[in-house]
């Protein structure tokens, strides 16, 4: 984390601590983040999905993210400094360009039956969900929970037994 940190800073980004980790700013302005994880450490750019991939190396951060795309690298050996300043130049130039990613329209998602049917019965809380600001969060309604393995409401006759010590 040390040398991609050296090479951001020397890219002349201002760094701040955000979600507990090293983020780097332009004009005040979010461009990418440091992340550590047990295998490998990441270069996280918020809109990855803007930069064209010159070295092939930008990944996903997962199946539903529309914005961000990263670098990984699980050694030091692995930053080549000339490749992570190309990717941190095309960063800084999409951000003061103000470009915006065009996130997934909300009239896209496919909301679980169990959602539709609740908003149909609901009109001031389908006004509310209607509202909601866009970005990545939507796109997870339709994953991972499954409606059969969602908890029953209390008192229900369908509710999962609880654990119990005395039985165990």
């Amino acid at each position: 984390m040390r040398k991609l940190r050296g090479i951001l800073l020397d890219c002349r980004l201002q760094e701040d601590l955000k979600w507990g980790k090293p983020c780097f700013m332009v004009d005040g302005k979010n461009v990418a983040i440091l992340q550590p994880f047990k295998q490998h450490c990441s270069l996280m750019f918020f809109k990855g999905a803007l930069l064209e991939d010159t070295h092939g190396l930008l990944r996903s951060q997962g199946k539903n993210t529309q914005a961000a795309m990263r670098l990984e690298f699980t050694s030091p050996g692995q930053i080549k400094p000339a490749v992570v300043r190309s990717y941190v130049k095309q960063a800084v130039a999409v951000e003061q360009a103000g470009h915006k990613v065009d996130f997934k329209a909300k009239h896209e998602l496919e909301l679980p039956e169990e959602l539709t049917s609740i908003l149909e019965r609901d009109r001031r809380l389908a006004k509310a969900f209607e509202a909601r600001p866009g970005g990545d969060g939507p796109t997870s309604f339709t994953s991972p929970a499954q409606s059969s393995r969602r908890r029953a409401p209390r008192g229900s006759r369908n509710a999962s037994p609880r654990f119990s010590p005395a039985k165990a």
